[in-house]
């Protein structure tokens, strides 16, 4: 009976839907890695172009899950998730190039931060190097989140290693041990935000997000999302945001400014009614108050784990 094959440090996690012109860039740059031990899933949503072909061709080191149908990023992830073997895991879009210490540089960010359940990466844009996506992400206390230095140049004001809010799940990673305590994804958020309510629940229960200025990667923003669809997710998923996360201590003292936060949203949705993003941000919003008992009904699980004080929460909500 042969041995069962070692666990690998890490899992790259890809969802791809009809993605296989943007995959080539991606799996290059993790051939290219420094760090060499790690497993690659790429988690298929259904696609009708030459993805699976492309795959099973010219990339025989990604282990394929082809779910036959889409499942939105939540579900892809959560599916990776489920077959990955590494200690840690990494979530990575399809529409992304990694700089050859990527890997290297994140397992070495969590071996310096034993509290960090999540590490962010610094990811900039694919085609403007020197222009930010995101620096680690941020939530405010008035419910709205957000990308630091998001379209800012970079001068070199987010080369410090600190700790931030969330982690994009463009480039998101994670310890296996903060996943089997507050639990993968939740699917019901199919797309958008659903890496701000994973944040939100290893917050809460006492992990603390990294984020790594040396950990670089590069976005095709927007090249696999945005749009109408983007929009009414957005929209939706924030208000899920707020009915199941976002505690009850910092309700009672913000909900002024979380309620002037959401009619500000709703009034720019309203002015700019005659285009289809616009009107779809006002569909979500809806939706994410028509939904709003079943977020509720999650909201005891989540907020029974919290282990952290107001001041706490104030403080890393406040770090924008």
């Amino acid at each position: 009976m042969s041995e069962p094959a070692p666990r690998p440090a890490a899992s790259v996690v890809i969802p791809n839907w009809n993605g296989a012109q943007h995959l080539p860039d991606c799996l290059e740059s993790l051939r290219r890695q420094t760090w060499r031990d790690f497993e690659l899933v790429v988690v298929d949503n259904g696609s009708v172009d030459n993805s699976l072909q492309l795959l099973a061709r010219d990339y025989p080191e990604a282990q394929i899950l082809a779910l036959g149908e889409n499942r939105g990023f939540a579900g892809a992830c959560n599916a990776g998730i489920a077959a990955a073997r590494g200690q840690f895991i990494v979530l990575l879009n399809n529409d992304t190039a990694a700089d050859p210490r990527w890997l290297e540089e994140v397992l070495a960010g969590f071996g310096r931060h034993p509290e960090a359940g999540l590490a962010a990466s610094k990811m900039l844009l694919f085609d403007r190097r020197d222009v930010f996506h995101t620096a680690g992400d941020f939530y405010r206390l008035d419910g709205r989140p957000g990308n630091r230095g998001v379209w800012q140049r970079d001068q070199g004001q987010y080369d410090v290693e600190e700790y931030v809010f969330s982690a994009c799940g463009g480039s998101a990673a994670y310890r296996r041990e903060m996943f089997e305590q507050v639990g993968l994804l939740d699917e019901d958020f199919f797309f958008s935000c659903e890496d701000v309510d994973l944040a939100w629940r290893a917050q809460l229960a006492g992990w603390r997000c990294v984020y790594l200025p040396r950990a670089v990667v590069y976005h095709k923003l927007g090249a696999t999302g945005g749009g109408p669809t983007a929009s009414f997710y957005d929209g939706r998923n924030t208000i899920y945001v707020l009915l199941k996360d976002y505690p009850g201590d910092l309700w009672r003292r913000h909900w002024r400014a979380i309620l002037r936060a959401q009619l500000a949203l709703a009034g720019e949705a309203l002015r700019a009614w005659r285009g289809e993003a616009a009107r779809a941000r006002l569909r979500g919003m809806l939706a994410g108050i028509i939904d709003g008992p079943k977020m509720l009904r999650k909201r005891r699980a989540v907020q029974q784990q919290r282990v952290v004080d107001t001041a706490y929460l104030e403080n890393v909500l406040s770090a924008i």
